[in-house]
């Protein structure tokens, strides 16, 4: 099984590095493993659908930069390939007076990065996008957008396929052996040479990168994020997509409400320390993750510092009632009986050493590999502008 690149993950940024590269050079020989059975079965099969607009990020960060341009490319690939989506705007709402520097600040990074037509709104106008919402202020988003990013996804591996690159299902990557200008890739099944190794392992981006890295200074800490769903005869409360100011301080949104592409309003998510990788329920328990989470001294930083917010997250997972009361600040009409249980995610959030959870995109490279150690939202809005960038890093080398 010899290759010139061996791409491990089959989420959405690693196919779109996988076509991206194959776009480049055709002439290259790519494998791509995934160790489940079907393709974008993790965070990308688990995120709500929402294309970013790239409001949020530090203007000039990988974040900002990636965002804005791989929304240009997924808007054009959707178009040429097809794939149903829809730009239907979003509202950012403030609910408290301390919460409009925040909103300003938002509002001032989304004009650095480029957004255009953006528009600051007063209560009342609020009410004319969505009318059962409760604000002060609020920023109409009308770059933002909703799709099936499973959809995006295996229509990567499709046209990667269709230049002649390889797909391997069921490969679980348990070691990787450098020898000479070459990369053994170890799976449960077999083994894979490739001159260079692209580790797109999401959740387990750590895992594999030690492979190669023995002191690697990042670890991947799982954060699951819970959803409910309005019933069906309450979905008249949403219109389209409400966010609330997030917290500067904490790398997630906020709980907020998403139209779907296929149907139906998610609410949610919170957002606990998961006590297994892959842990979608709060039962999913792995002892060795757990104890790994817990040894690693940025988390234990982590933890420390926001403890009062993790425990009000770890509330709100176990508290119907108290999950409803965070959302009804954006709509008072919710009630507990409104919402059913939905899905939940996994987000693979990277946290340093000292305690910092590592805000933007973040890739390492060495002799044999490049590591994507931190592609959380906006990954897949950005997944082509990422994985092109990533092939620009692999083209240089090969």
């Amino acid at each position: 099984m010899q290759f010139d690149i061996v791409i491990i993950g089959g989420g959405i940024v690693g196919l779109a590095t996988a076509l991206n590269l194959k776009k480049a050079d055709p002439g290259q020989k790519i494998a791509l493993l995934e160790k489940e059975q079907e393709l974008a079965k993790h965070q990308t099969g688990n995120n709500s659908g929402v294309i970013h607009s790239g409001i949020y990020y530090k203007p000039g960060s990988l974040k900002a930069k990636n965002c804005i341009n791989g929304y240009h490319d997924l808007i054009a690939f959707c178009d040429q390939e097809e794939i149903k989506y829809e730009l239907c705007g979003k509202i950012i709402v403030a609910t408290d007076e301390k919460e409009l520097p925040a909103l300003e600040n938002i509002f001032t990074r989304g004009q650095q990065n480029g957004l255009k037509d953006l528009r600051k709104i007063s209560a009342g106008e609020l009410k004319e996008y969505e009318p059962h919402v409760n604000g002060i202020a609020g920023i109409v988003v009308p770059q933002t957008g909703i799709i099936d990013y499973k959809a995006v996804s295996q229509k990567y591996a499709e046209k990667f396929k269709e230049l002649g690159g390889e797909i391997f299902m069921g490969e679980k990557v348990v070691d990787i052996q450098n020898a000479n200008s070459k990369s053994e890739v170890i799976t449960a099944n077999q083994t894979f040479v490739g001159k260079l190794v692209v580790n797109c392992g999401g959740l387990y981006s750590d895992k594999v990168a030690s492979f190669t890295n023995p002191k690697l200074d990042v670890r991947i800490i799982p954060f699951r994020g819970e959803y409910y769903e309005l019933k069906e005869e309450k979905q008249y409360l949403v219109k389209n997509l409400i966010y609330p100011v997030p917290d500067p301080a904490f790398p997630f949104l906020g709980v907020h409400f998403t139209r779907m592409i296929n149907g139906g309003v998610e609410a949610g998510p919170n957002a606990v320390f998961a006590f297994k990788k892959e842990g979608y329920k709060r039962s999913d328990f792995d002892f060795n993750e757990f104890t790994a989470s817990l040894a690693w001294p940025g988390f234990r930083k982590v933890a420390a510092k926001y403890w009062k917010t993790g425990l009000g997250e770890f509330y709100r997972s176990y508290s119907k009632s108290a999950f409803t009361k965070a959302l009804q600040k954006l709509i008072p009409e919710i009630q507990e009986g409104d919402l059913k249980p939905g899905g939940a995610g996994v987000r693979a959030q990277a946290c340093d050493r000292t305690g910092g959870l590592i805000d933007d995109f973040k890739i390492i490279e060495n002799d044999h590999s490049v590591n994507v150690l931190n592609a959380p939202s906006p990954a897949a809005t950005s997944s082509l502008a990422i994985g092109k960038s990533i092939s620009e890093l692999v083209m240089k080398r090969i």
